[in-house]
């Protein structure tokens, strides 16, 4: 049986915003998604024109810096977070906590 792509939490939720990662061997991705309207308000990532490296924690914490900083200017400070499949360790803890630094809760 497959896996739901999103988290119990984030469907208890659905109204509100969350903040999707997805992981791959070589790059982070960072998604700010609408459940309410069905939309992706902004998105970030590893292969961005101001990142452009590899995965590794300090460009996750990059990523989560950038994408704080877009919430910000979009008037958003509370979000779900959603790690999807991926454990709260290394990339994923870096991002969260880089986007926590910047003033977003979760």
């Amino acid at each position: 049986m497959k896996k739901s792509k999103t988290t119990k939490a984030a469907k208890c939720l659905s109204k509100t915003i969350r903040l999707y990662i997805f992981k791959s061997n070589k790059h982070i991705y960072a998604q700010i998604i609408d459940d309410k309207n069905e939309k992706i308000l902004t998105s970030c990532s590893t292969i961005s024109k101001n990142i452009k490296q590899l995965a590794n924690c300090d460009t996750a914490k990059q990523v989560g810096k950038n994408i704080a900083t877009k919430l910000k200017d979009q008037g958003i400070k509370n979000i779900v977070f959603d790690r999807g499949k991926h454990k709260y360790h290394g990339q994923v803890k870096a991002l969260a906590e880089a986007a926590r630094l910047e003033g977003i809760c979760f």
